[in-house]
């Protein structure tokens, strides 16, 4: 009879156990804030992101992955291409280590490294490629969009995705593409390597 009883206390006290696991995992995906939530807390502007978001994870060392449904592209004052699986480190201002986000600038496209602002805010918001510190109004990331998959037709870009090579519009003629093409490549090389006294590089340019 005890045998019995305790068989039964035994099982009172596991299907209490289960009960309790399943309301915390439950309460825990329940109580995931969204990406465009927690990136304010950071003092970060929601609409950093597309609306295309599946899934995110964060790290308690600030590391995130953020995962979107598809390749895409928003226009903000430049052209913005978010791949599928974005990662860097989140911390208050700013995202450092940045992987998967580029800028088109002169119809290349190029990594961001870094995205900050200022602290207090301000109006700015900036985007660190390589040396180049670039200075954008924050407002126009404060709304989360809608990221399209594929580029609109305008001049030079055809079908091209980011890590493609440069191809020119049907509509172009492709002589004139190329050099434009070799135009902006050269003047880039020239920037970068062009020597100078050590003490006129700037360790950072803002424009």
């Amino acid at each position: 009879m005890a045998t019995a009883t305790n068989f039964h206390v035994f099982l009172a006290f596991t299907a209490i156990f289960a009960f309790l696991s399943l309301a915390a995992t439950a309460t825990t995906i329940a109580t995931k804030e969204s990406v465009y939530d927690l990136l304010p807390k950071y003092g970060l502007p929601s609409g950093l992101l597309p609306d295309s978001v599946t899934d995110y994870s964060l790290s308690d060392d600030g590391r995130f992955i953020v995962v979107l449904d598809q390749p895409c592209y928003i226009q903000f004052d430049y052209l913005v291409y978010y791949e599928t699986k974005i990662t860097g480190k989140l911390s208050y201002g700013s995202i450092t280590e940045l992987n998967g986000i580029q800028v088109q600038r002169f119809f290349i496209w190029f990594n961001v490294d870094e995205i900050r602002v200022d602290l207090p805010p301000s109006d700015n918001i900036y985007f660190q490629v390589g040396l180049i510190n670039k200075k954008l109004d924050v407002d126009q990331f404060k709304t989360v969009r809608s990221c399209r998959d594929s580029l609109t037709a305008s001049p030079c870009h055809g079908t091209k995705t980011p890590s493609s090579s440069f191809k020119c519009s049907a509509q172009l003629n492709i002589t004139v593409c190329d050099l434009a093409y070799e135009t902006v490549i050269f003047v880039w090389v020239v920037v970068e390597w062009l020597p100078a006294a050590v003490d006129e590089i700037p360790m950072l340019l803002t424009e």
